[in-house]
């Protein structure tokens, strides 16, 4: 044995000991898969990945992402052992590791930068949040997708600005779920051949062998989707794993699949792959035998043998370094040739906006008629396009419904190019053509958007049902994705219950970290989008109408910017001392002002709030909500065509709430609304039943 083979195969069972080591310390967590996938990622880390570990937050690096997220003591022994330095919330390097030795031995305890499963912004050097099964594959396909258009874009003859690759571990059950088919679907359709996925076929899940539920051919259904595929027949032969990622750096015209065969643990493998499956820590014995295994000291603990760190260091460390110093000499000069696109990569990197960027923001004049919200924030959406180039997205085979085209030919639709494509398909465009994969679509925004792109998502309302667990990563990692959702209600009219909405808001609402907007007119969505675009730490959920609705006379009512805090007095009592508060958002609002109109003509004093956004008026401080919405006033009628859930901590429990207790109906809108009763004379009704009963309560 070679001292090189000796030194590799050191480094190795480095990465696996302290795996063992700090699973074991926790007595939780999932011990086997660092053990038996540790010589694949060993081969990629200090062989062919460019990453700089001094600067993490380096535009040009590859990016590891770890699907398999239960294995996170394998990414931390990695991060640790290659000294990757941390980042702050605004990407400068700090002095501190992301991942130090005391981290380890922390492992999935509070405070630790070691987790159960990895957090993006929490721990430097992990990519995106992992753990739900398919997620991490998913999001690699959309930081793929951001690569080549960052390169169309950008990259100029002598200037290769944007070339990383993507590389994904998975496991068996990434290749279960169904979110992973959808994405690789999607994958071979654009021969992203920046991607490759490497799928660590150890044939154990929770449950037991993968043979009772999972004994498909992966690599026939990874070739239909038109990936190459690679097969590597032990985890632990360097010399073909290294073959496997040449093979993959010499493919140019698909994604890969590598698929290697690895097991689950030395020493006992039955004891190991039961632990395993159940993520519970070896146990004493097993930690024994299997460092002795390993050639280790069965008594030493997080230890790393001398020459390891260094080895690390002239691997990946000063590779890296190398890359990273000439893509900045690059990058400089580009500067200095390209200024105005230089700027722009500057700025979308910091998460900014150009300047004027809302300059042609429009104003819609009163209508009665009016126009849909969705025809409204399509019309938003593109004037902000043609002034912010890396804005860019699509439907789940839902543009011509949702609105969210952008109509400039020279947008152009993001394919991969083809001597067939009479469209002139091309990596630039920024159109883009999900098919029906919402949840897929999902996932791939959130690697766009972790890539510093502005992507948008949209379908109909209803099918965010297919999409949560993207959208729940998104707003855990706080990265600004704009969901795009229209037909929001039940007033879509025909389509009927199957596609009208009931739960969702309340759904969403209760999503941490998430903002919701349900604009109730067209200027309302104008000011919605001036919000959604200054947000650069959350994303945002904007759900709009299928059916036209009025504009509103902003002359007679309030301004539209109150949008911006999330709620706003819209009309108000002559003496500002309204008897009866009628909330509202979205289409439910000019009901509102209908019935406030009837009100006042018989001498009834109302207030109009609409509440386009419950998080962002929760920003709002006290003193501003109180100013609303008066505690004095205990009259409330609140109006939404969905499930009236939440809405209480608004009206109080005596407070008046019509909404849906139910699904909904099929029939044209004005039938729907008549049959659960959204119309302003019940409005009314129920504004007089409030206040009277305020009143007896006096």
């Amino acid at each position: 044995m070679t001292d090189q083979i000796q030194l590799d195969q050191l480094c190795i069972n480095t990465i696996r000991t302290l795996s063992i080591d700090a699973v074991e310390k926790a007595q939780s967590g999932h011990p086997g898969t660092p053990m038996g996938a540790a010589p694949t990622v060993y081969c990629l880390w200090q062989r062919f990945l460019r990453y700089d570990p001094e600067h993490p937050e380096w535009p040009n690096r590859d990016r590891f992402v770890l699907s398999a997220g239960h294995a996170s003591a394998l990414l931390y022994s990695l991060l640790y052992l290659s000294g990757v330095k941390a980042t702050s919330p605004s990407y400068e390097v700090t002095d501190r590791l992301a991942v130090t030795l005391d981290d380890l031995k922390n492992f999935r305890q509070a405070g630790s930068r070691c987790t159960g499963h990895p957090e993006y912004g929490w721990t430097s050097g992990v990519e995106t949040t992992t753990g739900p099964l398919g997620q991490g594959v998913a999001v690699s396909v959309g930081m793929a997708i951001a690569e080549r258009w960052l390169a169309a874009t950008y990259n100029r003859p002598s200037y290769e600005l944007f070339e990383h690759n993507v590389y994904a571990l998975c496991s068996d059950g990434d290749m279960m779920e169904g979110i992973s088919s959808e994405a690789a679907s999607l994958a071979g359709h654009l021969k992203l051949a920046n991607l490759c996925w490497i799928y660590d076929d150890n044939n154990i899940s929770i449950e037991g062998s993968t043979d009772i539920t999972f004994t498909e051919d992966v690599a026939a259904r990874f070739a239909a989707y038109g990936w190459h595929v690679v097969r590597v027949d032990d985890a632990n032969d360097l010399p073909l794993l290294t073959h496997a990622y040449e093979t993959f750096l010499d493919t140019h015209d698909r994604p890969t699949l590598i698929i290697v065969r690895s097991h689950i643990g030395y020493g006992a493998p039955h004891k190991q792959d039961r632990r395993e499956a159940h993520g519970e820590a070896l146990g004493p014995e097993e930690v024994r035998l299997a460092k002795e295994f390993f050639g280790w000291d069965p008594d030493s603990q997080f230890y790393v043998p001398e020459g390891v760190s260094a080895h690390f260091k002239a691997q990946i460390g000063s590779r890296g370094a190398t890359k990273h110093a000439t893509w900045e000499q690059l990058f400089a000069a580009y500067h200095s040739q390209y200024p105005d696109l230089a700027k722009q990569i500057d700025c979308l990197q910091l998460r900014g906006l150009p300047e004027n960027w809302d300059s042609a923001l429009p104003t819609f004049p009163t209508d009665q008629k009016g126009i849909a919200t969705r025809d409204s924030s399509g019309k938003v959406l593109n004037t902000i396009a043609a002034q912010m180039p890396w804005l860019l997205g699509g439907a789940a085979d839902l543009a011509p419904s949702t609105k969210t085209e952008l109509k400039d030919t020279i947008y152009g639709n993001f394919q991969a190019p083809r001597q067939d494509d009479n469209e002139g398909g091309n990596y630039g465009g920024r159109n883009f053509h999900f098919g029906v994969r919402e949840h897929a679509m999902c996932a791939i925004a959130s690697g766009m958007s972790l890539s510093k792109l502005r992507p948008y998502a949209a379908s109909f309302f209803i099918f965010t049902d297919y999409c949560r667990a993207a959208i729940r990563l998104s707003a855990m990692m706080q990265i600004p994705v704009i969901y795009i959702w229209t037909h929001d209600s039940i007033s879509l009219g025909e389509d009927g219950p199957t596609h009208q909405p009931i739960e969702h808001l309340a759904s969403l609402r209760a999503m941490p970290g998430m903002i919701v907007l349900r604009p109730a007119d067209a200027n309302e969505v104008v000011e919605a989008w001036r919000v959604i675009m200054q947000l650069k730490d959350r994303p945002v959920c904007l759900v709009l109408t299928r059916q036209a609705i009025a504009t509103l006379d902003r002359t007679k009512y309030a301004h539209a910017n109150g949008v911006s805090c999330g709620a706003y007095v819209l009309a108000d009592a002559p003496d500002h001392k309204p008897d009866v508060l009628l909330l509202a958002t979205g289409s439910e609002v000019s009901l509102c002002v209908t019935a406030y109109e009837q009100l006042k003509s018989e001498g009834i004093k109302a207030r109009v709030v609409s509440m386009p956004s419950w998080e962002l008026f929760e920003n709002q401080s006290r003193e501003y909500r109180d100013s609303v919405l008066p505690p004095e006033i205990t009259a409330r009628v609140a109006v939404e065509e969905a499930s009236t859930f939440g809405w209480e901590r608004y009206t109080g429990f005596d407070g008046a709430i019509l909404g849906l207790r139910t699904f909904g109906l099929s029939a044209p809108t004005k039938i729907v609304e008549q049959h659960f009763g959204f119309e302003s004379a019940h409005v009314v009704a129920a504004a007089k039943a409030q206040i009277t009963r305020s009143a007896l309560k006096k």
